[in-house]
């Protein structure tokens, strides 16, 4: 083969990276740090989002769960254990305070809600190059704010019911202990820490089943039944992958918020007690008595925010890792930036995340990809034969009688040959060579000479 030849032979070029990451599927570890880089891409949104989103949570819950607190017990105060309305108001006021943590939980799952939604936006135009602005997450985002409530909400009563069921087997071990069945007891025991194992395999395999459904919610606009459905047949075949990543950035972010929060408790308890041995008794001591409390929590919550935010990133970059993979997005992505370069206007480009129902993954699990050979095979003729198998023992046939001898003929006397051949005849003599005569000896000579 030529020169040419060999230098027209296609090499290999890498995937565009118009942004965030490139466009192709991602490997294990880009999926473990490009949720951190997230974070530095756009830090003004996301960051400073995450933390007002969390001080509000925190200041309502604190708000409304401190002043229902603070009044029932002013009113359990004006009573005494005689007075027959004290048991009736201290259960009511119980059931009033588990009433109001019940609540404040489901504000806080909407706003944890509203924030996976603002990030799975983030990340899905960060994929294009875009760093869009607060404004715009929100318009992209809104649509489909109810949906990740009531996603948010279905997550919540789910736990609830798992709770329910061992808050009633530990009630039934209880009644058959004030019964003084000691068998029943043991039995309910037993049964108690079988579903408690068994309730912890469920719990962790349907959350991450159904990991991206606030990233399909709000990228593909779908409904709540419908994205259960695609994160159900996205995960098909990536789950390990899926948990593995999740399971690190929770382990990741735990520990740096454990790290930081564990010293600081400890710091402000200590300063706390030196700078006002006698507790908060003055106006200085309620001050520092404050600053020493509020302060690591204040940098906890900031901790948290940054988590919630890597959580929901690294969902989002499954989702997109997963639609690479089984529905081809990489190619409708690079789709969309040539058109977008080449000066295509909004309502021309459409939108880069819808699902083309031919390509949607189906009930039907993918094909496995197939291992590439990396060299072509060799042409035929070349290499070693193919070994053969060896032939199955034959049939033995009965063993022939010998042939009668031949009568032997009478020899010829054999003639005694040379050694060497003779020499052969030598060759006869050349004949001589005539003598050349002399110029004069002609008879011809030219005119003027003196011969003529």
């Amino acid at each position: 083969m030529s020169a040419q030849g060999f230098n027209s032979a296609p090499g290999w070029t890498p995937a565009i990276k118009p942004g965030l990451i490139p466009l192709h599927p991602l490997t294990f570890g880009a999926l473990i740090g490009k949720p951190f880089a997230a974070l530095r891409h756009n830090p003004k949104v996301l960051f400073g989002f995450a933390i007002v989103i969390q001080l509000i949570v925190a200041v309502i819950t604190a708000v409304v769960v401190g002043g229902a607190l603070f009044i029932t017990l002013m009113r359990i105060e004006t009573l005494t254990p005689s007075n027959p309305d004290f048991y009736p108001v201290l259960w009511g006021s119980i059931a009033l305070n588990g009433l109001i943590v019940i609540a404040m939980g489901f504000v806080s799952l909407a706003f944890t809600a509203v924030m996976q939604g603002v990030v799975a936006a983030n990340i899905g135009y960060a994929a294009l190059g875009e760093k869009p602005t607060l404004g715009r997450l929100w318009r992209l985002m809104r649509p489909a704010l109810w949906r990740l409530v009531g996603w948010s909400v279905l997550q919540a009563l789910a736990s609830f019911v798992m709770i329910a069921i061992i808050g009633g087997i530990i009630a039934l071990g209880v009644i058959a202990g004030v019964g003084g069945s000691g068998e029943g007891v043991a039995l309910t025991v037993v049964i108690g820490i079988l579903v408690v194992i068994g309730m912890i395999p469920l719990w962790v395999w349907l959350s991450t089943k159904l990991l991206l459904v606030p990233s399909i919610l709000v990228l593909e606009r779908a409904s709540i039944r419908t994205a259960l459905v695609r994160s159900w047949r996205l995960t098909r075949g990536r789950f390990w992958v899926a948990f593995g990543v999740i399971f690190l950035v929770n382990a990741i972010m735990s520990t740096a918020v454990g790290v930081v929060s564990m010293p600081l408790s400890l710091l402000g308890s200590l300063f706390g007690t030196v700078i006002a041995p006698t507790g908060p008794n003055d106006a200085s001591g309620i001050a520092v008595f404050v600053i020493t409390t509020i302060a690591p929590q204040l940098l906890v919550y900031v901790l948290q925010a940054v988590a919630i935010v890597v959580q929901c990133a690294a969902a989002a970059f499954i989702y997109l890792d997963c639609r690479m993979r089984y529905e081809g997005l990489d190619h409708d992505l690079i789709n969309y930036l040539e058109r977008r370069d080449l000066g295509a206007s909004g309502d021309d480009l459409g939108d880069p995340f819808a699902v083309d129902p031919a390509r949607a993954v189906s009930s039907t699990p993918p094909p496995k990809p197939q291992p590439q050979p990396m060299y072509a095979p060799a042409p035929a003729g070349y290499g070693y034969p193919p070994q053969q198998q060896p032939y199955a023992q034959q049939q033995q046939y009965p063993q022939q009688q010998p042939y009668p001898p031949q009568p032997q003929q009478p020899q010829q006397p054999q003639q005694p040959q040379p050694q060497f051949a003779p020499p052969p005849p030598p060759a006869p003599a050349a004949p001589p060579t005539p003598p050349t005569p002399p110029p004069g000896a002609t008879g011809w000579a030219p005119p003027g000479s003196g011969n003529a």
